[in-house]
């Protein structure tokens, strides 16, 4: 290929990029701006990328009304509790899977991931059945049940495809020092496993976080509500507060932002980068 077609290439992949970022940016930007804008402007045409006039308004609006801090709170503790049992109970669950022999492995294996097949919303009838029969319905703590169990599949999936790959060479070893299954699993597995941890813990808050259909059926008590049902309550009947709603939901990404910078670090490890330097 001669130089100058290389260039050519080049220009194109670059303008495809910066074409692609402006399709997902746009709509945050509008969000963005039109959070601080008043409802009379909301609808205005053109769009205003820039407010004006700016206001916080919608802000504080949703700061102050409709128990929004408790709902934001609700949400903040069921997700992280959700997401620790989560990652922990699936991190065993791959470990058992990538490092042990037992009878119907691969048949258990293969009906855990049956669950990955079937559609969330053809379970909600069922779920709210079963939380009405074990009496826990409109509380977290019946949140936090169906979101774990409905997570572990897929992270249990992730997780022993990553387990599965560690050098069978340093489970050995440890094996030939006396290290029980439980060692294994704390002080090698899970080191090493850091990057594929840090993936599920990121995916698993991200369900959570924003799930609204099994908190809509399963939470009628107002004191119980999440954030997606908070936010929801702010649609009215007539019509729609889109500043107030893009306001909410700007301060609910607010911790997705938080939860990914802090795990980003683990993606670029990789599992010889991870054993190396322990």
């Amino acid at each position: 290929m001669t130089p100058a077609r290389r260039g050519a290439s080049s220009v194109l992949r670059y303008v495809a990029l910066i074409a692609g970022a402006l399709v997902m940016v746009t709509p945050f930007v509008y969000m963005l701006s039109t959070s601080f804008q008043p409802q009379a402007y909301v609808l205005s045409l053109p769009p205003q990328l820039i407010p004006n006039p700016a206001t916080i308004d919608n802000y504080t609006r949703a700061l102050t009304t409709e128990d929004f801090a408790l709902y934001f709170v609700n949400s903040i503790i069921v997700t992280a509790i959700s997401t620790f049992f989560s990652v922990l109970i699936s991190s065993m669950m791959a470990f058992a899977f990538a490092r042990f022999q037992f009878r119907f492995k691969e048949t258990i294996f293969r009906v855990l991931l049956a669950g990955l097949t079937i559609p969330a919303i053809m379970l909600l009838i069922p779920q709210f059945v079963l939380a009405k029969n074990l009496g826990i319905l409109d509380s977290l703590g019946g949140l936090i049940v169906f979101y774990v169990a409905g997570s572990l599949s897929f992270n249990t999936f992730l997780l022993r495809g990553f387990l599965a790959s560690m050098p069978g060479e340093l489970d050995q070893a440890m094996q030939v020092d006396g290290a029980s299954a439980w060692t294994r699993y704390a002080r090698l597995a899970l080191p090493l496993a850091r990057p594929a941890l840090a993936t599920a813990t990121i995916f698993t808050f991200l369900n959570g976080w924003d799930e609204y259909p099994i908190a809509l059926t399963l939470i009628s008590d107002p004191g119980s509500r999440t954030l997606p049902l908070a936010i929801a309550t702010f649609q009215g009947q007539n019509a729609t507060q889109w500043g107030l709603v893009f306001a909410a939901s700007l301060i609910a990404v607010v911790p997705v932002i938080v939860i990914f910078l802090v795990f980003q670090r683990q993606f670029v490890q990789g599992l010889t980068a991870g054993a190396v330097k322990g």
